[in-house]
């Protein structure tokens, strides 16, 4: 890690594994941060042969999480559930909510335990906010989880947030699967916040391949494969498109003139009807 000590065996006894890169190290490189290690920057340099803007990319999935996030705190949003939340950084979930709605309560969840050594540091005095160590794969040990029931009452709206983390589920771990359990369990007025790897050139392709071969995750799915992870539910404009289209601060950006690191990912939010 950038200024602390990278002893194997040291982070071991914490549960952390220095010799491989992890998604969440991975995700702080690629934002500027400084909880990573040498093997996560390795990994990022090889990817950043294949698409040079990853950083950008990263940036884009930052940018359209806070303004996801206010969207659904201005809809009335008071409970949510951030899945493969990663390490906190600058304009973590919780602290977009509470810049609308003070009274949100948020649970980041992560299998990752680096997640959760620099996530209790930032929210030890945070009685409305919560880490939990666990595998968004295991539904039945997330929904269960004391945590999660502190602070998410199932039977009121929740915001389910699986931003930047299905891309790492392969296609024989039933993604579609994993986020319909999720949605089964909670009322009516919940949203899905989903954002995505998209197979959109091929780059993007060529990036897939560098992703399974050195992280062993990151699944490029089309279009419409992405849009299927809605299927059921109220998709809200503009639907699911490449990040810097939804609902941007700004003005839209011409479709036709994105970059290919522009369109690496999409995204899109729908409601539980």
């Amino acid at each position: 890690m950038t200024g602390t000590t990278e002893n194997p065996q040291e982070w071991a006894s914490r549960g952390v594994d220095i010799t491989k890169p992890s998604i969440a190290r991975a995700y702080d490189v690629v934002l500027r941060g400084k909880d990573n290690f040498a093997v996560d920057r390795a990994f990022v340099s090889e990817i950043t042969k294949v698409i040079p803007e990853i950083y950008d990319v990263a940036s884009y999935n930052r940018r359209i999480l806070g303004r996801g996030v206010r969207f659904l705190a201005e809809q009335g949003i008071r409970q949510f559930l951030d899945l493969g939340s990663g390490l906190p950084t600058v304009q973590n979930t919780h602290q977009v909510a509470r810049s609308v709605a003070p009274d949100a309560n948020v649970v980041y969840v992560d299998n990752d335990p680096i997640v959760l050594v620099h996530g209790r540091a930032l929210l030890e005095e945070n009685e409305r906010t919560a880490v939990v160590t666990s595998d968004l794969r295991d539904t039945r040990a997330v929904l269960d989880d004391p945590d999660v029931n502190r602070l998410i009452d199932f039977t009121r709206p929740v915001a389910v947030m699986m931003v930047g983390i299905l891309h790492h589920l392969h296609d024989d771990e039933d993604p579609q699967g994993i986020v319909k359990a999720y949605l089964d369990a909670v009322p009516s007025g919940s949203h899905l916040f989903v954002t995505h790897f998209c197979a959109s050139s091929e780059e993007a392709r060529d990036a897939e391949k560098q992703y399974l071969a050195l992280l062993g995750t990151g699944r490029f799915r089309t279009p419409e494969e992405i849009t299927a992870y809605f299927d059921g539910l109220e998709l809200l404009e503009p639907g699911v498109v490449p990040l810097p289209l939804w609902r941007p601060d700004g003005p839209v950006p011409v479709e036709d003139d994105l970059s290919i690191g522009q369109r690496l990912m999409y995204g899109g939010i729908a409601r539980k009807p």
